[in-house]
């Protein structure tokens, strides 16, 4: 247990960490009587569930990024550290920072998930996940380069494969890619090519379950299928991707094999946790889940050691139904201010309860006026569910000015469906394709190829 004495130096609460879990911990204890270091190999906290407006071109990065030293800058008894944590040493209470020991009385580590590919790792290469801002730079390049590729390729076949676009998993990540590739090929980028009729571009969402969005109400499931269908996604439930590879995706639905061929193929299918679950196993005995999440007490605390926490997407609670609860930014939110507000409740010598997940509810947009939100006693749809979830969004976004940005930005978007954040940067590109002959332009099939699935 965590004791005070008033001739002791400060508690040194020590926070591993700057998104929504170790940033909300860090915010929560901004008046206590303790030393908080936040230690991040990023110097900016990344709102996470705007990521795929960056990858298709809505949003720039700073829209939705804030210096974490900006944000902790009131916070006097807080300091912010850039590096990154690779060992711990529970006994002498450090944590080893390269050639730095950093020593703690309470440690709270919330380093977070990365995509998962299920023991193919060798996919990554050929689908990029979305977690970080290089994943969103990464797939807003592979994006707007098919687009590219395709205006200058003459051959079909594989001007075909570089307008299809495949994204693998069907939850809200996977929905919003979805439905924002197509508002790109269908509407934003119509008048913006000589060669090609972006409108022939295909957009299949595929999931392994029986339905979209599975943690959503099953009618909710069944109105953003809809929803995406008229936008002209491609739904594909019940199907499971056994190999991506040269430009094909290799399905299973049932007992019947199918290919897609695609240039570009986007993953949110699964995470796995930060490599910090693996050493807190090691240094501490902890038990960890088959995705490497840390088996937390009731109290989100580590087995065998009272004063050492993991929050957000690195643990694994599932004290509340059986079930470890969701990866989402209000689990983190709420456990890292749980976190912080027992630690100041031990320096008293009290406690608190085990800690209890409030669901408010699941939002998830689908395209421009539709949406689907389930907040357990009311579900939305439609136009006023994404207004719901445009103002929920724009009200957790951790600074003002850019609450401003992105709120001017998705206006200005709605009234010219425009996009200006259509920059491909990063690795640099040779696109072997065969030139359309300039003397005369391509002319668009009368409709859509359909895809052998």
């Amino acid at each position: 247990m965590v004791e005070a004495l008033d001739n002791n130096p400060p508690h040194k609460v020590v926070i591993v960490g700057g998104g929504f879990g170790g940033l909300y911990a860090a915010k929560a204890l901004a008046k206590a009587k303790v030393d908080v270091t936040l230690i991040d190999k990023r110097n900016f906290h990344l709102f996470q569930p705007l990521l795929y407006q960056v990858a298709t071109g809505t949003l720039s990065p700073a829209d939705i990024s804030s210096p974490l030293r900006a944000v902790l800058s009131k916070s006097k008894n807080t300091q912010v550290l850039l590096g990154e944590v690779n060992d711990i040493d529970p006994e002498a209470q450090e944590l080893v920072m390269g050639d730095e020991k950093i020593p703690y009385d309470t440690l709270i580590v919330a380093t977070g998930a990365k995509h998962s590919y299920f023991g193919k790792d060798n996919w990554e290469e050929f689908a990029p996940g979305l977690k970080t801002v290089e994943d969103a730079i990464e797939m807003r390049r592979r994006i707007f380069t098919a687009f590219e590729a395709a205006e200058k390729e003459k051959d079909p076949a594989k001007r075909r494969a570089w307008l299809t676009f495949v994204v693998v998993g069907g939850g809200p990540t996977g929905v919003e890619l979805a439905g924002a590739i197509a508002e790109l090929a269908y509407k934003t980028l119509k008048e913006d090519f000589r060669n090609i009729d972006t409108t022939e571009t295909q957009v299949i969402l595929l999931e392994g379950l029986d339905r979209i969005l599975p943690p959503f109400a099953p009618e909710l499931s069944q109105e953003a299928e809809i929803s995406l269908k008229q936008l002209g996604v491609l739904v594909q439930t019940k199907t499971l991707v056994t190999n991506i590879e040269n430009d094909i995706v290799t399905l299973k639905q049932g007992e019947e094999v199918k290919e897609i061929a695609s240039k570009t193929v986007l993953w949110a299918a699964g995470v796995k946790a930060s490599a910090m679950g693996k050493v807190l196993a090691e240094k501490t005995g902890v038990e960890c889940d088959r995705a490497g999440r840390v088996i937390v007490e009731s109290d989100l605390s580590i087995k065998g050691h009272s004063n050492i926490f993991v929050v957000g997407d690195l643990a694994n609670f599932s004290h509340q139904n059986g079930k470890p609860l969701p990866g989402v930014a209000p689990v983190a939110k709420q456990e890292g201010e749980y976190v912080a507000a027992l630690v100041q409740k031990r320096l008293q010598g009290q406690t608190l309860p085990a800690f209890n997940y409030t669901d408010k509810g699941s939002l998830a947009m689908i395209g421009q006026n539709a949406a689907v939100v389930d907040l357990g006693f009311i579900k939305l749809k439609g136009f006023f569910a994404w207004l719901f979830w445009l103002v929920i969004h724009i009200y957790f976004l951790i600074e003002f000015d850019n609450k401003l940005v992105v709120m001017i930005q998705w206006v200005w978007n709605y009234i010219t469906r425009n996009r200006g954040a259509r920059l491909i940067t990063g690795q640099e590109i040779h696109l072997a394709v065969n030139t359309v002959n300039n003397s005369g332009h391509y002319q668009p099939l009368e409709k859509r190829l359909p895809v052998n699935v």
